[in-house]
């Protein structure tokens, strides 16, 4: 420490020292009268002064400046002397005041007003501020009167080396290729140092290694960290701690330091073979395994990582190159081995394969350490397995005539067990396929047999399936298809395409061709239809007409003579015999109906009716139609006027007396009753409080109950019947026990509001004789009849 701090103090006093040294004579030679600014007691602010001086000539007028700069971080005991303020004006006494204004002024740096001594009261920091700004200016201590305009100066704070290097940015992570020469560029740190970088060597850096040698070097003053190393090889050591250290003052002692950390990864590169775990594999499989089902895996290592460790697999050499492969599994990079084609324990019952590994990605820098890839040997022994029977053939195709007789063998099937059991064989025939059971075959031997008649017009083939079962294990079955196909013999006489009606024109030519018949015929010969086309024995010297075979296997219909008549004869029927080219030829006679007709003069069928004949001269069927279409016309207008006339509306006529100047409207029908809505509407008339629901019957039993009677005695034989019976209807009517009772029944609504109130008797608490009609004789002359007869009524209950 003593040491560091020696060589601090020498940094900083040296320049002071030269600096006082060069300022201090140009100051006394200086004359007194002449203004002097010196600013930071540089030579070239000296000669600048002297220019002005013998221009200007200026006289007494003059700063003296001691010195402007202060150290940072000075933390004496005594506030530090920056400098001091002199003007020529002043003579020594007291009267001119100093005074100091600007940056820090009053609180960090404090002048004293009569000596102009500047002193800073607190401890600088360069990094903080590096400079201020002051204003100085002599003034009158008794008027405060300016002697001098105000001067402006910079007080600079000097710096020492009171700031370690930093990295901002660590710590730092970089990758390397592994494998790399010597010197290749891993990556490049940067340290900062807050120090004046103009000053002195406060913040010149020099960077080292402390830890992470031999295998990195860094360059001093770039940072720029190389491979020390060459061939690092990252399977060894992957990851590697560098510790850097960057240190100020240039690296000489004393300097302040720091350090950061670079982790360094070696990234990988081809530079390894894959190399199988194992020289010799063993698997075993069994016999019946499915095509494309694995049964081994192989594995070849690589020490390199991602695409380097990447490797393919083939089967270079070997006996069953052609029955199994080699895939790479994606995921797990291993070899996987599959079944290519069927095995069969019986043929052969073990491979040897020979397998190579290589690398997909190779590195032409490393080919010089050898191949980049690895082989081993695979034995495959293959395992007897129960296998199905197996047919002789994978399809079978069976021929047969439709005309064939039944339990006639069509064909035959062959299997037989692979195994060396050799298990016997069942045959059956897969229902399914034959729902019909049209064939049959022999469980032993495998022959197929007919079982119902064949045509071959409804079905040509028919596809089904044979079933071969072990009798030992019939969990052992296979299957084969087979197509029988049914072919044709001549079972199916020739007959007319379709029925055909051909018209004679009456005016028709000898020769003229009638009508083109053709046939079909529903067997298939192999040579294709030919058809012969006769007219029957009887019909061969026919005088009306003739056939003519044509080329294409149609045949001519020809009139030998011309003058045909409807009035003759209307409809000739002409019998044809058609005959196939099959063994045994077949033969259908058919008949051609041959209308007569009348035509027009280019050949035109008009009319083929013999109807037409008696028509009046002049008027053709057509004309007939039309006059009877308008005379039918008019019958239906006429009919719809007459029925218009009679339901024709009459106006209504009021036949009534007396002119009431009201609508009224007579019905001279009968009403039917209590039970008749159809005469008018009677929705007017429902109640409002029973349209939601229905009004029930409301029947009123008698409050007051009677002892039951007591039984009469027996009446004697000569009682007179009518006296009997009145007595009996007097005990009825005086019971109010016995029914009927009142039953309310609403048939209508009379309205609410009604001044009059209810018409009814119904559960009115009067009675008929606590009532007076009087008033309705005072309702006008429409109520005054229903009053008298209400009267009427009154009087006769009084007598």
């Amino acid at each position: 420490m003593p040491e560091r701090l020696t060589e601090m103090l020498m940094d900083t006093w040296t320049p002071l020292i030269i600096l006082w040294i060069t300022v201090l004579p140009s100051i006394y030679m200086a004359p007194m009268n002449q203004s002097q600014v010196l600013p930071s007691g540089s030579s070239t602010g000296l000669k600048r002064l002297n220019e002005e001086q013998r221009v200007l000539h200026r006289s007494k007028r003059g700063w003296v400046w001691n010195q402007m700069f202060v150290l940072e971080e000075f933390s004496g005991p005594e506030p530090i002397l920056v400098g001091r303020l002199h003007t020529d004006l002043d003579p020594g006494s007291s009267k001119i005041k100093y005074i100091l204004s600007g940056d820090g002024a009053g609180t960090i740096f404090v002048i004293n007003d009569k000596t102009g001594d500047i002193h800073a009261m607190k401890r600088l920091d360069r990094e903080e501020k590096a400079e201020y700004t002051l204003t100085a200016q002599a003034v009158d201590r008794d008027t405060n009167q300016p002697l001098e305009p105000p001067s402006e100066f910079i007080i600079k704070v000097q710096d020492i080396n009171d700031n370690a290097p930093e990295f901002v940015e660590g710590p730092y992570h970089a990758t390397v290729p592994e494998m790399s020469v010597v010197g290749t560029f891993v990556t490049k740190v940067t340290a900062t140092d807050a120090d004046d970088p103009v000053y002195g060597n406060s913040a010149k850096l020099v960077y080292s290694i402390l830890e992470g040698q031999p295998y990195f070097s860094i360059e001093p003053h770039t940072a720029i960290i190389k491979t020390a190393l060459p061939n690092m090889d990252r399977e060894a050591k992957e990851e590697y701690f560098v510790v850097i250290q960057a240190k100020d003052m240039g690296g000489h002692m004393g300097g302040l330091s720091g350090t950061t950390t670079v982790t360094i990864t070696l990234s990988d590169v081809n530079d390894n073979p894959p190399k199988f775990a194992q020289s010799l594999y063993h698997f075993s499989v069994m016999e019946d395994v499915a095509l494309g089902e694995p049964i081994g895996r192989v594995k070849a290592n690589d020490l390199d990582i991602g695409e380097n460790a990447k490797s393919s697999y083939d089967i270079i050499e070997g006996d069953g190159m052609d029955v199994f492969e080699i895939t790479t599994d994606a995921q797990t990079q291993d070899g996987v081995i599959r079944v290519r084609k069927p095995l069969d324990f019986e043929t052969k019952k073990s491979y040897t394969l020979k397998v190579e590994a290589a690398n997909i990605h190779i590195d032409p820098r490393f080919l010089s350490g050898g191949p980049f890839k690895d082989t081993a040997t695979v034995k495959i022994v293959v395992e007897d397995a129960d296998e199905p029977p197996v047919f002789s053939s994978p399809t079978y195709l069976l021929e047969v005539h439709e005309n064939a007789a039944l339990n006639s063998v069509l064909g035959q099937v062959t299997a037989h067990d692979p195994d060396v059991s050799s298990s016997p064989i069942r045959f059956s025939i897969d229902r399914h396929t034959d729902l019909e059971r049209q064939f049959n075959i022999n469980a032993e031997d495998g022959k197929i047999t007919l079982a119902t008649p064949l045509d071959r017009e409804t079905s040509t083939w028919h596809n089904i399936t044979i079933v071969a079962t072990e009798t030992r294990n019939h969990s052992q079955v296979s299957r084969v298809p087979v197509a029988i196909k049914v072919l044709d013999v001549n079972d199916n006489a020739p007959e007319f395409a379709s029925e055909h009606e051909a018209f004679l024109c009456e005016n028709g030519k000898p020769g003229q061709v009638i009508q083109i018949v053709s046939a079909v015929d529903k067997d298939d010969p192999k040579n294709g239809h030919y058809f012969l086309y006769s007219l029957l024995p009887e019909m061969v010297n026919n005088p009306n007409f003739t056939i003519k075979k044509n080329e294409d296997n149609t045949l001519s219909i020809l009139a030998k003579h011309s003058g045909f008549s409807r009035q003759k004869q209307e409809v000739y029927l002409l019998p044809i015999v058609i005959s196939d080219s099959g063994t045994p030829p077949m033969s259908s006679t058919g008949t051609l109906t041959i209308r007569v007709c009348g035509c027009s003069s280019d050949g035109i069928v008009q009319s083929c009716n013999v109807e037409a004949y008696v028509l009046p001269i002049g008027l053709s069927m057509g004309a007939l139609i039309a006059i009877l279409a308008c005379i039918i016309l008019l019958l239906v207008i006429v009919v719809l006027f007459v029925t218009l006339r009679r339901h024709k509306n009459e106006p209504l006529i009021i036949k009534d007396d007396e002119d009431v100047r009201e609508n009224i409207i007579r019905y001279d029908d009968e009403g039917g009753g209590e039970e008749d809505t159809e005469a008018f509407d009677i929705a007017t008339l429902q109640n409002p409080d029973g349209i939601n629901g229905f009004l029930p019957r409301k029947d009123i039993k008698p409050d007051l109950q009677f002892m039951p009677r007591q039984g009469l005695a027996p009446v004697p034989n000569g009682v007179d019947v009518d006296e009997f019976i009145n007595v009996r209807l007097h005990e009825a009517d005086n019971d109010p026990t016995a029914p009927p009772y009142d039953s309310i029944q609403i048939y209508g609504y009379e309205g609410k509001g009604s001044a009059a109130g209810s018409l009814s008797s119904l559960e009115s608490s009067t009675s008929d004789s606590d009532q007076n009609f009087d008033y309705l004789s005072e309702w006008g002359p429409r109520f005054k009849r229903l009053g008298e007869l209400y009267s009427v009524g009154e009087s006769d209950k009084e007598t």
